[in-house]
């Protein structure tokens, strides 16, 4: 049987140093105090504890407390055990000999650098209303996957993912977005640059030398396919969206088809079979971005580009904008030849964390994701709705486009206004981007004047004073 003290109090490293236990015990301890790494009020494990933890008599510790308790380091309370002091010396604010210098003469103290103070509100796109997280849902589909979870899953996983995760993602994805899914071919990722970088690493690996992309997109994704290796050249933009026919040569092509980031127009159904057939032919990969599938508020939901043909088209998806990006959880569906060699790339660990890939599992098998979705769904289109009507009222010269799915929209406004308008708002405390942040150095458009305002981030409490922000910034 187990001594008693073995699961009481707390771990405490101590490394007592010079002369003496007893010396150098009260010195550890005295210095953790100092520096602040015990803070006040922080209860120390018992004599008998930490005698045991340490290897050396238990009269050793009383008597090193009571010195301490002595000199005003702790304090020593029947029924409280010891616990360091409110009272003790802090850690200085600074180590000594760090004190910044003083202002040159003449310099006023207002003219020192200060730190950036959080946006009052915030309209940059990709982020969902976290407040919004369905937190009790999500708390008892937990409860429900650890009581039902066997002792083995929670061990080192399969670097493709939890097989409840995969199997529960096939069904839902072939349900809701048309994704010809089987869960051996599902790679469980965490987040959607995890899963690019995992591609970019294997078609960099088979050979691969160039990837074409999107005229406007994130430079985040350049950068990941850059890193593994591989060229980036971006695609043609015209008024039916990306043309992905345009650079032949190309070993892979990446997509946002069903909703593209951030102009906001899905990829015409023309182009949507002339990619395929263009994979086909050449051999190349698609990759498919399909990063807020969920959210179509004025038409039929456009379906996944991967059901025209699953072996040449790689399938993105994300729990970031549907849920939230701290999940850490995205999934790719990808071609039989092709699930293996991601999944040796990404180790032989799973990197994804087994209770929230078996949380999501049974909240999406229990119809909870479904009912998330669709009650998020309806609150995104009202906000879209009064973004829609407030800039037409008040701001007559920029234009709003983009807007039937998403969780953003593209304000088209005047020639010249771009950047005017971004300084404007960022001296109001509103946080916004400009189309220029997401133009491909490289690519052949014409400028285009407008901001990407996405209008998932804010509150629900938040969103008329974002409104209002907004409007003020713009022109007329």
């Amino acid at each position: 049987m187990a001594e008693p003290w073995a699961t009481l109090g707390i771990d405490l490293h101590l490394e007592p140093t010079g002369p003496g236990l007893r010396r150098g015990l009260t010195g550890a301890l005295r210095e953790a105090v100092r520096s602040g790494r015990l803070a006040p009020g922080t209860r120390l494990p018992s004599s008998r504890a930490l005698a045991a933890d340490l290897g050396i008599a238990r009269n050793t510790v009383a008597d090193a407390y009571a010195d301490l308790v002595a000199e005003g380091w702790l304090t020593a309370r029947q029924g409280s055990g010891t616990r360091v002091a409110t009272g003790a010396p802090a850690a200085p604010a600074r180590p000594p000999g760090r004190t910044p210098p003083a202002p040159p003469s003449g310099t006023a103290a207002h003219a020192q650098p200060r730190a950036r103070s959080r946006p009052s509100y915030d309209l940059r796109p990709g982020s969902p209303d976290l407040a919004s997280f369905p937190r009790a849902e999500w708390l008892r589909a937990a409860r429900r996957a650890l009581a039902a979870a066997p002792y083995h899953a929670l061990d080192y996983g399969d670097p493709r993912g939890r097989p409840e995760l995969r199997a529960a993602l096939a069904g839902y994805l072939s349900r809701a977005r048309g994704v010809r899914a089987d869960p051996e071919r599902i790679v469980v990722c965490a987040g959607f640059a995890q899963a690019l970088r995992l591609l970019g690493t294997v078609l960099r690996a088979r050979g691969a030398r160039t990837v074409a992309v999107e005229s406007y997109g994130l430079d985040a994704h350049r950068d990941l396919l850059t890193g593994a290796g591989l060229a980036t050249t971006p695609l043609p933009f015209d008024a039916r969206g990306t043309d992905p026919a345009a650079v032949p040569g190309a070993d892979a092509v990446l997509l946002t088809p069903a909703h593209q980031f951030p102009m906001g127009v899905p990829l015409h159904r023309d182009r949507r079979a002339a990619v395929v057939e263009l994979a086909r032919r050449t051999g190349a990969l698609v990759l498919e971005d399909d990063y807020d599938g969920e959210f179509r508020y004025d038409r039929q939901p456009v379906g996944a580009l991967q059901g025209l043909d699953p072996d040449r088209v790689a399938y993105l998806g994300t729990a970031s904008k549907s849920l939230a990006p701290g999940l850490r959880l995205a999934w790719a569906v990808l071609p039989p030849d092709l699930a293996g060699e991601v999944a040796a790339a990404k180790g032989d660990v799973d990197t994804c964390g087994a209770l929230d890939q078996l949380t999501l599992a049974e909240f999406l098998t229990c119809g909870a994701y479904d009912r998330h979705v669709r009650a998020a769904r309806l609150r995104y289109r009202r906000r879209r709705d009064a973004l829609v009507a407030a800039v037409a009222a008040r701001a007559p010269q920029a234009r709003v486009t983009g807007i039937a799915a998403g969780l953003h929209v593209l304000l088209r406004l005047p020639p010249g206004a771009e950047r005017s308008v971004v300084q404007a708002a960022n001296w109001r405390g509103l946080a916004l981007h400009g189309l220029a942040r997401y133009r491909d150095p490289a690519a052949r458009v014409e400028p285009l004047d407008a901001l990407v305002v996405g209008y998932g981030t804010p509150p629900d409490h938040a969103w008329s004073g974002a409104l209002d922000a907004l409007c003020a910034t713009l022109p007329g």
